[in-house]
């Protein structure tokens, strides 16, 4: 299947709830349907018995989508506790309208309901559709979260408008500038450098693998939910998954 663009809002409410409905059915169904075919194709792991061991991520597709979480601690790309109890992983486009729309309107109650008291963590993936442009920016953001700019670059590039300036090289400094990265040639070599180039395909590999096709995708706690879904459904997601860790 080829990539499902996600467009900017209409000014029609019937014309934002459709797109959003039918994005959230294509990509929570890919993304089980790439969970299962990777868990068919995976090799079988062997216990010391020579059966295959019970349980395990790769036998298990809930497991193996919470799995994901990286809980590094030193991760630019992230925010909130490595041992919190629930991991968001958003995969996502800065030419994505539905990207920046979760960015603005959901994400930062979201950082100030649960990330701020230890619940939450959010990590991101960068996950480009939209060919170049979108994988410069994405480049550009890791740029950034080397010199502790990711959170502040995500902002000022998904602001409202900021997408339909584009994202060309000197655009991406002036985001980068916007976003108080301090050291501006160091931005400009680390985004042209190899460690971007293989941090974008670790992402994107990760996210195929898995059966992504369309952005914003998210995991919470290894729970797909595709779309800038309305913040109740985060909520709804969050309480649960953290039950559901205190068992």
């Amino acid at each position: 299947m080829s990539p499902s663009p996600s467009s900017s809002p209409s000014s029609s409410s019937s014309s934002r709830r459709k797109p959003l409905l039918y994005c959230a059915g294509v990509a929570i169904a890919a993304v089980t349907l790439g969970v299962v075919s990777w868990q068919a194709t995976a090799p079988a792991e062997k216990g010391s018995g020579g059966s295959s061991a019970a349980a395990s991520p790769r036998t298990d597709p809930a497991a193996a989508l919470k799995a994901l979480a990286r809980r590094e601690p030193g991760d630019k790309l992230a925010v909130g506790r490595a041992d919190a109890p629930v991991v968001l992983i958003e995969y996502s486009d800065f030419k994505c309208g539905y990207c920046g729309k979760f960015a603005r309107d959901t994400e930062p109650a979201l950082v100030k309901k649960y990330v701020e008291n230890g619940t939450l963590r959010i990590e991101w993936r960068n996950f480009p559709i939209f060919g170049a442009d979108s994988e410069a920016a994405a480049k550009a953001a890791w740029a950034a979260g080397q010199q502790d700019r990711f959170e502040q670059f995500h902002a000022a590039a998904y602001a409202e408008g900021a997408k339909e300036k584009g994202f060309a090289g000197p655009r991406l400094v002036e985001l980068a500038q916007q976003a108080g990265v301090p050291d501006l040639e160091r931005f400009s070599a680390d985004m042209a450098g190899e460690q971007a180039a293989a941090a974008l395909k670790k992402d994107q590999d990760e996210g195929y693998r898995i059966g992504v096709t369309s952005t914003p995708s998210f995991l919470v706690n290894g729970k797909p939910i595709a779309g800038a879904q309305p913040l109740d459904a985060f909520t709804a997601a969050i309480a649960q998954a953290e039950a559901a860790a205190k068992q």
